[in-house]
């Protein structure tokens, strides 16, 4: 363990003053601008898709095909709240949780 830290500290620049501080700063910067590439291409597009899977929620109604995320392919026969009946078969219907929806036909 003691090797490790004086191999880190090795690592470190030497020397103190305005040489360090320059360094700081571009660190941050560098810190700052990964943080904004992440936030743009990772969870800006994962919040606009789930506001768009919320809306589409919403707008199911009786009648409807849609398809689960398990893959199921069926009809909304009914609403109950948070859960829908689908009929997926003559005669065969299955209760799924709204967030089960992954799309509408």
């Amino acid at each position: 363990m003691v090797e490790s830290i004086s191999i880190i500290l090795a690592m470190m620049p030497s020397g103190g003053g305005e040489g360090g501080s320059g360094s700081l700063i571009s660190t941050l910067i560098m810190f700052g601008a990964v943080i904004l590439i992440m936030y743009f291409l990772m969870i800006r597009p994962q919040q606009k898709r789930q506001k768009e899977h919320k809306s589409m929620l919403e707008s199911i109604k009786k009648g409807d095909k849609v398809i689960t995320t398990a893959g199921m392919h069926g009809t909304v026969v009914d609403i109950d709240g948070s859960s829908f009946v689908i009929q997926v078969a003559d005669n065969v219907k299955i209760t799924f949780e709204k967030h089960a929806i992954a799309s509408k036909k």
